[in-house]
């Protein structure tokens, strides 16, 4: 059965192609061309996930083993659907978006899933460590974590839709990333146990966003209250800052972004004040076909490093709200919200 592997040039999906050939399948690597922010500012002269050097060990490894390989030019997508409509829009009305959980689903999977549609191949695969797992009654698929729970990634795939996971394969799913750095190293693929892995947004290094903001948004200067109301500075737009943020501020001592209030800020010393147990979302989506129609507990976690905590996830007229059992520290509107039942994810919404 022939599967499309998303490629990009690092050991993960490199070494979820050579298990897929392994176990009979006739994989076809693709790799997604992305653009990236052409700027001097810029630290990323090359798009991170299809670099030169990315794009020709992708390449490389398919080459080895015989596999076919192809590079899909989306960048005109990409920069209008996640860049322009999602990651500055929302920036613009005060939010903090997170632009990979929008890219997997509206992007990254959809265009793999066209790119094989063409080829008239059903499936796609990628070195997410996520399973999928169809359940015995509702023959519906579950998104559930991976064997290794260090590198859990159901947080960033938790938009996928039922028509999209259906059609879904995670090699790596039963799978500890030590023991893929070992296959890679046996199959002769010892350049990966040296390449080092980026967490930057793949289209603006993380030290240029300030200057990409700068450009795209421009200079919005306002005030900074305490919680008092009293006047402590000012600052050059609130797109520069998170709920949470420290950094930046430009104050005597130490605060901590509490709220942000049309163009002004409201900080805090005590960054215990800083969150809630109770969160709003919208967009919500779940996996499944079903949404709840009423309360159920959950695990949940508002971003994707804090850990699982207890909740409630309660329908409303519009939309749904959840109820933490602890306060959450940092909770910020554009963020998303996870949920999960026992290993199983169901799904997830963004934060208001």
């Amino acid at each position: 059965m022939k599967v499309v592997v998303g490629m990009s040039g690092g050991v993960d999906s490199s070494v979820s192609l050579i298990l897929l050939k392994k176990k009979g399948y006739e994989p076809i690597g693709v790799s997604l061309k992305l653009p990236v922010w052409k700027s001097k500012f810029n630290q990323l002269c090359e798009n991170i996930c299809c670099t030169k050097e990315s794009l020709e060990l992708a390449r490389s490894v398919c080459k080895k083993l015989h596999v076919p390989y192809y590079i899909y030019d989306v960048s005109k997508e990409f920069k209008k659907e996640v860049v322009d409509d999602y990651f500055i829009s929302e920036l613009k009305k005060g939010r903090t978006p997170n632009p990979c959980i929008i890219c997997n689903r509206y992007h990254k999977f959809s265009k793999l899933l066209e790119f094989a549609k063409k080829k008239g191949i059903k499936y796609v695969a990628s070195g997410h460590y996520a399973k999928k797992v169809k359940d015995v009654k509702t023959k519906e698929f579950k998104l559930v974590k991976p064997k290794d729970k260090n590198k859990d990634q159901t947080y960033g795939l938790s938009l996928l839709k039922q028509i999209q996971l259906q059609n879904i394969i995670f090699p790596l799913s039963d799978l500890l990333k030590s023991e893929v750095f070992k296959i890679a190293e046996k199959e002769g693929f010892e350049i990966f146990l040296k390449k080092k892995e980026s967490q930057n947004f793949c289209f603006v290094s993380n030290k240029s966003i300030p200057k990409f903001l700068e450009k795209e948004i421009g200079i919005k200067p306002g005030k900074i209250f305490d919680t008092a109301g009293n006047i402590l500075g000012t600052h050059k737009g609130v797109h520069f800052f998170t709920i949470g943020q420290r950094k930046g501020l430009s104050l005597l001592g130490t605060y901590f972004v509490k709220e942000k209030n049309k163009n002004n800020l409201i900080v805090t010393k005590n960054k215990k004040e800083v969150g809630s147990n109770e969160i709003y979302l919208r967009n919500t989506n779940f996996i499944s076909n079903n949404s709840p129609k009423k309360i159920i507990d959950i695990m949940a976690r508002t971003r994707h490093t804090k850990k699982l905590s207890k909740a409630k996830l309660v329908p409303l007229k519009l939309g749904y709200k959840v109820i933490f059992k602890k306060f959450q520290n940092s909770v910020t509107p554009g963020q998303f919200c996870v949920f999960y039942k026992e290993n199983v994810c169901l799904g997830g919404g963004i934060i208001k």
